[in-house]
């Protein structure tokens, strides 16, 4: 897939993600309080602990996002695969761990006296699920505004979608085991199922039929965009529902917001340093390191939100850790860009000699 990526700049929506969340959190908050009805309503139609509603808006958000992944990209993983190795090391074997070993220090010992155990343990679990969901169609526009190789980037974001459906749900399982949080088996599986499966099969099926009928070019430059603002509105509408639920618990805890938002960023920071410094150190060009270190520092924030609220329910601290997460995304991802831009210079002869292979490559 030629997604296009380079033309795709960061959105208005997008770029000022942060104050849309404060804005849904205000939002949230005052319908809680003075339109409790609402909430109550909503929280009458679950099924299996999934808040049916909720899995409406979520569909609502990853759908348009899973259009974006081409599996035919995949044919070309073995061209040149170092960049795609560091990826997934980066993704599933250090990400996760990383996670739960920076939020259980922070939890656990930095913050023990402000925290009560039982409550940090409880951020953790949000904590561990973004953590085990790497990789957004955020990244497209990480890569972009990095000057990354679309064709490698697409291929991660479609490998990593694959490699989700068989190791989110044991990472999290694991993680959430040691940290003594107990999570029934079959609704982890069902909110694979629901949040990935099924938008990723119909994201699939949607390309395929409407490439098959109008061609790629219609379907890249006219039918994409046509849900350009379906996911931030989803993902908005999601935050204000969720904000309603967690309204008491925010104004008890103002200052948690902030404590929660001081690992996620860190962990951000670290993961993507190293992927970016392992792909300097590996002899790949820029144009892979850039792609490499973003998609690594950022999360599928939508699922790991969409899991908390069907494992531990909409007012639950996992969920409000997820939300945070959500929060700190794009400032933190914009900062990233700026420090990958100004360090193109790391890479120097390795860009003109590589772009080429790389071009080839793929």
């Amino acid at each position: 897939m030629n997604t296009k990526s380079e033309n795709i700049g960061i959105g208005f929506f997008q770029k000022y993600l942060s104050i849309w969340v404060i804005l849904c959190m205000v939002a949230g908050i005052l319908i809680g309080k003075f339109l409790p009805g609402i909430p109550a309503f909503f929280g009458r139609f679950e099924y299996a602990n999934i808040s049916l509603p909720t899995a409406i808006l979520i569909w609502v958000m990853i759908y348009p996002m899973m259009l974006k992944v081409d599996f035919q990209s995949i044919k070309n993983v073995g061209k040149n695969p170092k960049g795609l190795y560091i990826t997934w090391i980066t993704n599933w074997f250090i990400k996760p761990f990383t996670m739960f070993a920076i939020g259980s220090f922070f939890f656990y010992v930095v913050f023990k006296n402000i925290i009560p155990a039982d409550l940090g343990k409880q951020y953790l679990a949000g904590m561990v699920l973004l953590g085990a969901a790497p990789c957004t169609a955020m990244v497209f526009v990480w890569s972009t505004l990095t000057k990354g190789d679309p064709a490698y980037t697409v291929i991660q974001v479609a490998t990593n979608d694959l490699i989700i459906l068989v190791a989110f749900v044991p990472i999290v399982k694991f993680l959430l085991g040691i940290s003594n949080v107990t999570v029934p088996w079959d609704t982890l599986v069902l909110s694979v199922l629901l949040f990935v499966v099924i938008p990723l099969a119909g994201g699939f099926l949607t390309r395929v039929t409407v490439i098959k009928n109008k061609g790629v070019d219609y379907f890249e430059n006219i039918f994409l965009h046509k849900f350009d603002q379906v996911t931030i509105i989803g993902l908005l509408l999601t935050l204000i529902l969720l904000f309603s639920f967690q309204g008491q618990t925010i104004l008890r805890n103002p200052l948690h917001i902030v404590l929660i938002a001081i690992p996620l960023i860190i962990q951000t920071f670290l993961i993507f340093f190293i992927a970016y410094f392992a792909c300097r150190r590996a002899k790949l060009p820029y144009s892979i390191a850039a792609p490499a270190g973003m998609i690594g520092a950022s999360n599928f924030f939508e699922l790991a939100v969409a899991v908390a609220i069907a494992l531990f329910g909409m007012d639950s601290p996992a969920a409000l850790a997820t939300t945070v997460g959500v929060l700190t995304e794009v400032p933190t991802m914009l900062i990233l860009v700026n420090i990958a831009n100004n360090t193109q210079h790391w890479f120097p002869a390795l860009e003109i000699s590589l772009k080429r292979a790389s071009e080839k490559s793929y």
